[in-house]
């Protein structure tokens, strides 16, 4: 027996190194095969692992693996139950549009950094959005870690590589009060008018009011309870989830308004044994009826002569958090009632106030200079 830390006699098959790391050989069918951990019993749990799959026939060589084989393991084993499966599918999603067409059919001992950093830049160079490069500058992060820590690679080249900067951010749509006014009027004459004015009064999210529960909502307290969140699932299809994040499980106070919105569609509204607050015949309210239901009102608006920007839901979230700014809502209250997850995400709506109100608060200071 070899010896380790402190003269211990180490198992036969394992040596410990100068650098601390011991090694573990497993011969099979006169080859040798070599892994590497600074944890002993790990070390040995790996092996029996190794010789496992060597006498099963399920050991995959480290030399042949390609970049594919390894994103579809790490997806499954290092990510799979632990984030949620939206984040999953986004992943899932994202590689196949932007990564595996330039990396998949590679080896992933093969990959150079100079690969990874081409990959980068010519998404830059052709017009990408910092977020899409962001979020592979992620992924790729997280796949090339996991490798190196399971010692697939001898070194990690993400390690090496920059993040180039990608298009900018559109400007998010904030509606002006005018605008504000028109969105209200008009949604008035739609199937889900509740549901869009709900949106606008309280800045929920598209998948907090779809999942929007009566259970949830208390109208003796005035209080509207944010606990689930629905989902489209590759997985499950249509589900119900845990919000977001977890901040993003909160109460909303109901305003008066927000309370006669409730009431009439408590009267109005399809009863359903899931107890659903919108609901439509075949089941809960879909992302995709809401968006035929804006590119209505946004028709209706065409027709009476009104230029309106094109919007989505999410925007009646940016025009509810400008409009608590305008009126000078606390950026921390504002920050629980949205289900920020930091303040940095609330502070940045600050950029999105609109010119009036900036003209206002630099009057505010005007006699300072």
């Amino acid at each position: 027996m070899a010896e380790g830390s402190e003269g211990r006699k180490l198992p036969p098959g394992i040596t410990r190194r100068a650098n601390g790391l011991y090694m573990g050989r497993v011969m099979y069918k006169g080859v040798s095969h070599a892994i590497y951990d600074r944890n002993l019993g790990e070390l040995k749990k790996r092996m029996t692992e190794l010789r496992y799959s060597l006498e099963h026939g399920t050991y995959v060589k480290k030399s042949v693996i390609t970049f594919d084989d390894w994103f579809g393991e790490w997806i499954t084993t290092y990510k799979q139950n632990t984030v949620k499966q939206g984040t999953v599918d986004l992943y899932n999603k994202h590689y196949s549009a932007y990564i595996k067409k330039y990396l998949g059919d590679m080896k992933l001992v093969d990959i150079q950094a100079q690969d990874l950093q081409k990959l980068l830049n010519n998404m830059s160079s052709e017009g990408y959005a910092d977020d899409t490069i962001t979020l592979t500058y992620c992924v790729l992060s997280g796949v090339f870690k996991q490798a190196y820590k399971n010692e697939l690679i001898p070194k990690n080249p993400f390690s090496l590589i920059t993040r180039p900067k990608g298009k900018a951010k559109k400007e998010k749509v904030v509606f002006t009060k005018k605008q504000q006014e028109l969105y209200m009027r008009y949604a008035e004459r739609s199937y889900l008018r509740n549901l869009l004015q709900l949106a606008m009064c309280t800045g929920m999210r598209n998948g907090e009011l779809r999942g929007l529960l009566w259970s949830d909502v208390d109208f003796k307290r005035k209080v509207i309870h944010i606990r689930h969140n629905l989902i489209t699932s590759s997985k499950d299809g249509v589900k119900m989830d845990t919000p977001k994040t977890r901040t993003s499980t909160r109460d909303i106070p109901m305003t008066e308004k927000v309370y006669e919105i409730l009431k009439r569609q408590e009267s109005e509204g399809e009863k359903n044994k899931d107890d659903f607050v919108f609901y439509a015949a075949n089941g809960p309210v879909s992302r995709k009826r809401i968006t035929h239901e804006i590119n209505v009102m946004l028709q209706n608006m065409a027709d009476d002569g009104i230029a309106f920007p094109y919007f989505t839901l999410h925007s009646t979230r940016h025009t509810f958090a400008t409009r608590c700014i305008e009126k000078g809502m606390n950026p921390q209250v504002l920050k629980t009632i949205l289900g920020h997850a930091t303040l940095s995400m609330t502070m940045d709506l600050y950029s999105h106030v609109l010119p009036d109100a900036k003209a206002a608060e630099m009057r505010k200071v005007s006699k300072a200079f």
